[in-house]
């Protein structure tokens, strides 16, 4: 199947909310806090601007409580007393004019009485600060296997490390955006989300609305990434506040400065690893260490926190294994999903770890990881068992013989020893990724999808599930397409409008196709199940099937045809929220990743040449929608590795405009070979799993492990700039 919407995208045709022609329509904008701390004394309002046409809201116009609502409402929609980051939205305003908003807000000032802020989150509390009671925990967590102090102390070999990794921007196409108008009481809000449901929900909180008086619907998304979680709950918000005072359609359109100076990113993290291994190389215990950068307010820091420890020990049998994660508060501003939800932090720890553990002991770091890679039957830090089948030494070895590693190896260092000033290096990295939610969660969300069989007999979806770039319409149709044996064009996907579709889950935690995408293929069963003949008659499909929902329809012509799957866990997950003990996930999905670079000693810049990834991901279900999607998380992979850096002064980004915040180019890219080993998952839609989020997770290390080859550095910082390596430079190698 090509893809559903990728001739709109392509031509320009798809219409976008700041494409979107709303009669009667202001232009809102964001007052935000000059300071990182400080107590809010009040705004001052330029006497010499016409405030005439001018739509103002504060804290005082919320109907409802003053709180986002997510994990924990401590985020106040517009702060009323007091600031907790620069940037931090204090007031609204709405105007006609889109050039006049702009100056309206330039007008006014937040007058804050400026506190001491802090910003280093690996910096401790103060003596005073632990003396008034002070705590800037957000959240800590535990996992616990075996016992790692006694491993340790009769180890053969203990190796330590500090790695840290940096923030990262979403950089999606489309900037956030969110509508609001009234259609009588009737509250609509349009936007670009991935989680309609969670929109829904907040403004349910802070308005006192209910499914009666409000519905939110999905506008065509460009982008997401992870921030367009839970960030469009704050926008849309604003929004609907401008619109309810006005009465007037609102629109919020961020450009490109704002979007990237007051949106989320990825959690900063620094990790420590102290790691034990037998005189045969085999791993006997891991004692890790994770810190979090949450910034001012929880957002979904506990969740990212959650995954970062349970993937920090990597893909291998260890029988020890203690990990510590805490998610601490900053006054910076805060930060959110992102592809991946924290593992990619551990994981990049992990498996550089790994390279400088090999080296420390003298075995090379392909023959390590073979010796340690999981099997069958082992288990991982949370001591679930797996027995998926999947052979993930065969992974490694498709990853290894597609990248020639062995034949590059011996050509790069040829190659090191006749150049003056280019060296070129190789390196690996195996991962893995729980796909679905953490523990319970699945359980939790409690997802329903329905379908509808329509008069003319073709089959409508009905999910909140987002398309947001991803292909998620285009696979959603070829799982019903393989389930009833239709042809695509008789398969209609649902708009994500909550007035309609009932909540199948958040777009993230690579769960769409594999826990949304069973769910519909559930209901189809229940649905041709509905419209058979006879009871124990066989299942009907295809045009028969048709010919079915059109005669039911006949003879029940003022009835609606419909029929859905609520989420059931596979049998034997179980998960111990509380101790971290059990099924952490229903599957995983493994990987493996090649990258050849080349360091240039005169600039200590560095460029990717080569780079393979294999993956486990079950069933394929749309080879160039999934490559595509292994391509890009590489490619932002790439970024995040070496040029992506977020710069901050007092707690406000610096760089925040895409001439100064550097992104892969085209010329930046190398060659990215995909490879997929297949091993269909039972319980996921069409036999799949998650396919979006790993990716992103070894290409940083595989990287900088190959950087070190290459240099004979040992980079253990994320992005490795030109500006971090060159001190690193061994003075072999300077020139």
């Amino acid at each position: 199947m090509q893809r559903l919407e990728g001739l709109s995208k392509l031509t320009g045709a798809e219409r976008y909310l700041d494409d979107l022609v709303i009669d009667g329509c202001l232009w809102g904008m964001t007052v935000r806090s000059p300071v990182s701390r400080g107590r809010i004394r009040g705004l001052h309002f330029d006497a010499g601007f016409d405030w005439s046409g001018c739509v103002v809201v504060d804290h005082r116009d919320i109907p409802g409580p003053n709180e986002t609502y997510l994990i924990e409402n401590d985020q106040p929609v517009l702060a009323a007393e007091y600031v907790r980051h620069v940037h931090e939205a204090v007031a609204l305003i709405a105007h006609r004019d889109r050039n006049m908003v702009r100056r309206a807000v330039a007008a006014v000032r937040v007058d804050v009485d400026r506190e001491p802020a802090v910003l280093d989150y690996r910096a401790p509390l103060r003596p005073e600060q632990i003396q008034r009671g002070d705590d800037n925990l957000f959240k800590k967590l535990r996992i616990n296997k075996g016992d790692v102090d006694a491993a340790l102390a009769t180890a053969a070999h203990v190796v330590e490390g500090e790695y840290e990794t940096g923030a990262q921007e979403h950089v999606y196409i489309e900037n956030q955006a969110m509508a609001a108008w009234l259609e009588g009481d009737m509250l609509v809000v349009l936007g670009s989300m991935q989680c309609p449901y969670y929109v829904f929900n907040a403004l349910k909180h802070a308005l006192k609305r209910d499914a009666s008086n409000l519905k939110v619907v999905q506008a065509p998304t460009g982008g997401g990434f992870g921030g367009k979680e839970d960030y469009p709950s704050t926008i849309a918000l604003h929004a609907a506040l401008l619109a309810l005072k006005a009465k007037q359609p609102v629109k919020i359109v961020y450009d490109r400065d704002e979007d990237l100076a007051s949106t989320t990113k990825r959690h900063p993290a620094w990790v420590r690893h102290r790691t034990g291994v037998d005189r045969d190389g085999r791993l006997v215990a891991q004692d890790i260490e994770v810190l979090m950068d949450g910034g001012a307010y929880v957002t979904l820091s506990p969740v990212v926190l959650s995954r970062g420890i349970i993937h920090a020990a990597g893909p291998y049998s260890c029988p020890n294994v203690r990990t510590v994660g805490r998610a601490v508060l900053t006054n910076s501003v805060p930060y959110g999903a992102f592809r991946g939800f924290g593992a990619p932090q551990t994981q990049f720890a992990c498996e550089r770890h790994m390279d400088r553990v090999a080296l420390a002991i003298g075995m090379d770091p392909v023959e390590f990881r073979r010796i340690n890679l999981i099997r069958d039957g082992q288990t991982t830090a949370t001591g679930q068992v797996i027995k998926d089948g999947t052979d993930r030494h065969a992974i490694l070895d498709r990853a290894l013989e597609n990248a020639k590693f062995t034949e590059r190896k011996h050509e790069h260092e040829e190659f090191n020893a006749g150049h003056p000033y280019l060296r070129r290096g190789i390196g690996i990295a195996t991962i893995f990724h729980g796909a679905g939610f953490t523990g319970n969660g699945e359980v939790y969300l409690n997802s329903r999808v329905e379908v509808a069989g329509l008069p003319d007999g073709r089959i409508e979806v009905l999910a909140a599930s987002t398309e947001m770039g991803q292909g998620t319409n285009t696979v959603f149709t070829k799982i019903v397409a393989d389930a009833v044996g239709y042809e695509a064009g008789d398969i209609v996907i649902a708009t994500p409008d909550t007035s309609r579709v009932p909540n199948s889950g958040p777009t993230v935690a690579s769960r769409t196709v594999m826990v949304v995408g069973r769910l519909i293929e559930r209901a189809c069963e229940a649905l041709a199940q509905r419209v058979q003949s006879a009871p124990g008659a066989p299942r009907l499909r295809g045009s028969a099937l048709k010919r079915a929902i059109i005669d039911w329809h006949a003879r029940h012509p003022s009835q609606e045809l419909r029929d859905g799957a609520t989420y059931v866990p596979p049998p034997g997950v179980s998960f111990d929220d509380k101790n971290y003990i059990g099924d952490a996930y229903a599957t995983f999905a493994w990987g493996a990743c090649v990258a050849s670079v080349e360091v240039d000693l005169r600039t200590c810049a560095t460029r990717v040449l080569e780079f393979t990834s294999a993956q486990e991901i079950g069933r394929v279900l749309n080879p160039t929608l999934a490559k595509g999607q292994v391509q890009g998380g590489v490619v932002q992979a790439i970024g995040w590795a070496l040029m992506e850096e977020c710069k901050f002064k007092d707690g406000a980004m610096v760089n925040n405009q895409l001439t100064n915040y550097i992104i892969p180019t085209a010329d930046d890219v190398p060659s990215i070979d995909v490879l997929f080993v297949e091993n269909p998952y039972p319980n996921g839609g069409g036999g799949a799993k998650g396919v979006g989020e790993l990716p992103m997770d070894g290409p940083s290390p595989a990287i900088l492990n190959a950087i070190a080859h290459a240099t004979g550095a040992d980079p253990c910082a994320i992005p490795m700039t030109p500006e971090r390596l060159m001190p690193m430079m061994p003075d072999a190698t300077a020139v």
